[in-house]
Order: structure tokens, then sequence, then C-alpha cells
């Protein structure tokens, strides 16, 4: 039988196999946030589906890219998009995903043409 801690380390390293990035990103109540709690955005002027970002440059700085590990692998609703700086960026329906440089607490949110990624009505979790 394995221990409690070995079970949550087998899931971690499954989590972290199969999710977008090197730490998954999970809902936490109900918003999707990164491995810190920290909020994660997409943006209006990005088109669903693109597989690009037009965020880049001083926009990347205010609002930082959540990256993708080199070897990560998509998985559910997640995606993978290469950035035009070359990095790799975690997508989620679609929609590269951000956080915002000014965030400082973990479940610190900020509303504007920047939208809070919230939990389907349906889903249960991270990945």
């Amino acid at each position: 039988m394995f221990a409690r801690a070995e079970i949550g380390a087998i899931v971690g390293v499954v989590l972290i196999m199969n999710g977008c990035a090197a730490t998954p990103a999970q809902f936490t109540d109900g918003v999707l946030t990164d491995a810190k709690g920290m909020t994660l955005y997409t943006f209006d002027k990005d088109t669903a589906g693109s597989g690009r970002s037009v965020c880049n440059g001083r926009c990347a700085v205010a609002w930082p890219p959540l990256k993708a590990a080199t070897d990560a692998k998509p998985g559910g609703g997640y995606r993978i998009i290469s950035r035009d700086d070359g990095t790799m960026q975690c997508a989620y329906d679609g929609k590269p995903l951000y956080l915002w440089a000014k965030d400082k607490p973990p479940g610190d949110r900020y509303r504007n043409v920047w939208h809070v990624v919230m939990q389907p009505q349906s889903s249960t979790g991270g990945y």
C-alpha cells in the first residue's frame, strides 16, 4: 500500500506531466489560479483559437504570460501556444493565460479588458 504522502506525490507528478505549466493551474474558489494562488486572466484582444498572444513587449511586463514548460503536454481545455519571443505559453479554452504584475496577495483580481478565468459550472477542479 502507498502512504498518503506517496499518493500525493504520484498525483502531483501526473498533474505536472499532463498539465500545461511546470506547476499546474487550478481552480480556487471558482477562479483559475497559478500554483501560487495568483489569479489568471485572458485578454479581449487575443483571438480564441488563433494560437498566438497579442500581448508582447511592455504589455507582457505588466501582464506576464503563464509560461509553459518546454516538455509540457496540453490536456483537457488547456493548450500551449508559441509566443513572439519563442517562449511557450499556456492557454485555456483557446485564450492565452496571463498574470497581472500588480496583483499582490493570492486572490487579487483586476478587471477591464482583462477577464478572470472562471470555473465552468460542470467542472470540479484543476488539471
